[in-house]
């Protein structure tokens, strides 16, 4: 359902069709970013603030930082136990407790933000996620974000060559860590959003990965690392969610689920938009400063991309040989609408160089 039909016919109706309300349901919600982050700011509260007006204040959240409620890598944990009604967090920080996840984070090798979008709304992504939590974790999950391609790396030394990521210590997450590590002889190091420029600076780690242009520039990076690597092919997209226990979910009226869904599919295309404009601003800001502007040969950069096509194809086939075809059938769709969209988006104008 495209995002105008779905917001100013349905869920617009309702929002709008009388007076506001006192708060009926009343949420916290801990975050796998720390408060005030670009990411907190774009996605988290956006839907927060997205929910409060769609549903008039009949639904109230209360979003926290990491480390407030719950340590950034425990987001999901916390929610599954009850502890936190709801959390927003990324699939990436699930990977290496099953590699399904990196499919819906986004992997070496994986979609554009522009084709995952479509993926995730048009072409069964959201639904797969959904079924996903559901039945492995017992969680409700709504996408409230699909992020632009990240910057490979700010970093000390200068990468060219897949040759000079080996020995690297590298502060990644998700599926390019290890790509990275079984692929390259890299050395991945992960810590939360929070502690990466500390360690940047003290040189705990030779290069480090985070987001987008437009996020990485609030954290200053640059300041304190000479490089900045392109493209970001490591992470040519990424994916936040927001999950609720699912017999929380299955306990609102059915009208507020129809709400919040509004809101979290709302964030998403306010979230992008913001990204893109961001990111073109902060690539010209850039430009201006003392850092050196990186760019891979394409030849290199594709060594990566097909290194983590081979490894999501490689877990996908463990784990079928397991007994559980769910990762190879998600990958499958995936790679396929993937291939559609490289073989017939050929009409779109592009701006900028090829």
């Amino acid at each position: 359902m495209k995002i105008s039909s779905f917001l100013t016919a349905g869920a617009l109706a309702l929002a709008l069709s009388g007076p506001a309300l006192a708060a009926e349901v009343e949420w916290k919600m801990t975050a796998g970013v720390g408060e005030g982050s670009f990411l907190y700011q774009n996605f988290m509260e956006r839907f927060v603030g997205n929910v409060a007006t769609l549903t008039q204040g009949r639904v109230e959240i209360t979003s926290f930082g990491a480390g407030v409620l719950a340590p950034a890598f425990k987001a999901y944990e916390v929610v599954q136990d009850g502890i936190v009604e709801a959390g927003h967090s990324t699939p990436s920080y699930l990977v290496n407790q099953d590699a399904t996840n990196a499919i819906f984070a986004s992997f070496p090798g994986g979609m554009s933000a522009e084709a995952t979008l479509h993926w995730v709304y048009e072409g069964g992504g959201e639904e797969m996620l959904q079924t996903f939590r559901r039945e492995e974790m017992g969680l409700h999950s709504i996408v409230v974000g699909i992020g632009t391609s990240e910057i490979m790396a700010h970093s000390n030394v200068k990468i060219e060559t897949v040759e000079d990521l080996a020995g690297l210590k590298y502060r990644t997450s998700g599926a390019f860590a290890a790509v990275l590590q079984n692929e390259f002889g890299g050395v991945p190091t992960v810590v939360p959003g929070n502690e990466i420029y500390t360690l940047l600076q003290r040189k705990g780690v030779d290069a480090i990965e985070w987001s987008t242009p437009g996020a990485n520039i609030t954290e200053g990076f640059h300041e304190v690392a000479p490089y900045m690597i392109m493209p970001g092919v490591h992470q040519p997209s990424f994916l936040w969610e927001v999950f609720v226990k699912q017999e929380t979910w299955d306990a609102l009226p059915a009208d507020l689920q129809t709400l919040i869904t509004a809101a979290a599919k709302l964030t998403t295309y306010e979230g992008y938009t913001r990204f893109g404009d961001s990111d073109v601003k902060a690539m010209a800001d850039f430009r201006n400063t003392n850092v050196e502007l990186v760019v891979m040969a394409r030849a290199e950069s594709e060594k990566i991309r097909e290194a983590g096509r081979n490894w999501a194809q490689t877990q996908a086939k463990t784990q079928s040989e397991a007994g559980s075809r769910r990762m190879q059938d998600i990958l499958d769709s995936y790679l396929a609408y993937q291939s559609n969209w490289a073989a017939n988006s050929g009409y779109l104008v592009r701006d900028g160089a090829e």
